[in-house]
This record gives C-alpha cells, sequence and structure tokens, in this order.
C-alpha cells in the first residue's frame, strides 16, 4: 500500500511546510509591530506635543530622530502617536464594516429571494460609488470628526465582503449537515449561528485584515482634505497636510517620516491579510 505521507526530503513537500512557516512568521512580526506601536503611543508622553520654539525646524538627529516641526514639536511622538489613532480609527472602522457585511450577506443568503434581490441590488449600489466620493458625503453628513470617519468608512468598506460571505452561505446551504438540520426542524436562527457563522471564521478574519489597510488610508485621505478628524489631533493626515505648506523650505522630514510610516503599516498588514488567508484556507495553502 502506497505511503500517503510524502518525504521530507521531497522539494513539493518543503515547500508547502516553509510556505505556512513563513506566512505564520510574517503574521507573528506583524502584529508584534502592530502591538509596539500602541504600546509605545501610550508611553510617550504629550509633552513633546506641546509647542517649543527653541528646537523648531530642527533636522532629524539622535536626540530628535523625525526632526521637529515649525512649532518645535517632536515629530517622532507625532508620527507614533498618529499611527495609533489611525490603527484604531481604522481598526474600529473595518470590525464595524465586517459586521455589516456579514448580517447583509447572510440575510441575502437565506431570507429567500425577494431579499436576496434587493440587498444584491444595495450590494452593486454601493459598490458603483466610488469609495473616496461616498465615504467624503458620509463623514461630512455625520458632522466629521473619529465619528464621522468611523461611520464613513463602515458604511463604505462592506459591498466586496458581503458579496464573498454571500456567495459561501449559499455553498454551505447545500451541504449534508445543513440539510440534515433543517430536516430536525432547526431554525433558521439555529442554523446560522451553529453552522453558518463558524464555517465563516476563516473569510471574516482575512476580511478585516483586508479591510483594514484599505480604512486606515481612506481615513488618512479625507484627514489630509481636511474633512476627518480634529486638527488638534496628531493623525498621519493632519500631519501630511500641514507639512505640505513646508516642503518648499526643505522641511523634507515633516512629510517623509510620516508618509512612510503610514507605508510601512498599510503595506505590512495588506501583506499580514494574504499571508493569514495562506494559513486559514486549505486550498490555498496546498496550492
Amino acid at each position: 500500500m502506497e505511503n500517503p505521507v510524502q518525504p521530507a526530503g521531497n522539494p513539493a513537500f518543503r515547500f508547502r511546510v516553509n510556505r505556512r512557516k513563513r506566512a505564520l512568521a510574517w503574521a507573528v512580526c506583524l502584529s508584534a509591530l502592530l502591538v509596539a506601536i500602541g504600546i509605545l503611543a501610550m508611553l510617550l508622553g504629550d509633552g513633546q506635543l506641546a509647542t517649543n520654539l527653541e528646537i523648531r525646524n530642527l533636522p532629524p538627529s539622535l536626540l530628535h530622530p523625525f526632526g521637529t516641526d515649525w512649532l518645535g514639536r517632536d515629530m517622532f511622538v507625532r508620527t507614533i502617536k498618529g499611527l495609533a489613532l489611525s490603527i484604531g480609527v481604522g481598526m474600529i472602522a473595518a470590525v464595524c464594516s465586517v459586521m455589516i457585511a456579514t448580517a447583509v450577506g447572510l440575510a441575502a443568503a437565506t431570507l429567500g429571494k425577494t431579499a436576496d434581490r434587493i440587498l444584491s441590488w444595495l450590494i452593486d449600489l454601493f459598490l458603483s460609488v466610488p469609495h473616496l466620493v461616498a465615504l467624503i458625503l458620509i463623514a461630512f453628513v455625520c458632522g466629521g470628526g473619529i465619528k464621522g470617519v468611523i461611520i464613513g468608512v463602515a458604511l463604505t468598506h462592506w459591498p466586496g465582503l458581503s458579496r464573498i460571505i454571500r456567495a459561501e452561505v449559499l455553498q454551505l446551504r447545500s451541504a449534508e449537515f445543513i440539510q440534515v438540520s433543517r430536516h430536525l426542524g432547526k431554525s433558521s436562527w439555529w442554523v446560522a449561528s451553529r453552522h453558518l457563522i463558524p464555517h465563516l471564521v476563516p473569510q471574516l478574519f482575512v476580511g478585516l485584515m483586508l479591510l483594514f489597510p484599505h480604512a486606515i488610508l481612506h481615513e488618512a485621505s479625507i484627514t489630509f482634505l481636511g474633512l476627518g478628524l480634529s486638527p488638534h489631533q496628531p493623525a498621519i493626515g493632519i500631519i501630511l497636510s500641514e507639512a505640505m505648506r513646508y516642503l518648499s523650505t526643505g522641511m523634507w522630514w515633516l512629510a517623509v517620516f510620516p508618509g512612510l510610516g503610514l507605508l510601512v503599516i498599510v503595506r505590512s498588514f495588506d501583506r499580514l491579510g494574504d499571508h493569514m488567508r495562506t494559513l486559514l484556507d486549505p486550498r490555498r495553502a496546498h496550492e
């Protein structure tokens, strides 16, 4: 009888194992980066955010790694606190968006053809409107600030994930264990809570990781345009917006370091979403 276990020296086996190990290592490192930024933002006091005209416009140095701005505020502290603020707003908005996508996807797939047609039309409607335009309008109507940004991001990023959830639920409905539960008289809510939602957890988690960088970017975008967070908060969008007025004077560090920090965070969690998909999806793990 042929041994189903492939030997360790087999190149295909070694590639699959190494791929999953690399994905796990990336996930651990990027999660540690998120935690480190949060802890560092809490440890850094607000004293270095106060105005100190004696040290204004200093280039990067050992004492001030990211330099200081035109008011003498330490740019390293502002950047870390801005990244922490953007991460917090982006995570809350992404979680709310995933919850909306889950509710809409489950409702479209389980409440009948009429509900499916209405909710599918609603999904197509939201997908047809550019994210940034809808986000600006919703944030403006909600009064801006953190509340307006979170509501705007949450209400504009759910349609793509809801389509995936709807398709997954439609496929699960034909499974044998679902049919057995229905024949036993179990309610739709019981089937959804005991069978459907547990099977959707990997997709929801990966969707959250992939929505998260988009939420951060869009939060920074509308804040940069002056329609997001308050100018008194050290958000990355505000820092970049203020830095634009001083780039022509040679103060490049005002925009370079915050912009690179935002790029690293967004790109890192975009990669984290891809790696989590590899870890949680057996079909992708054995491609």
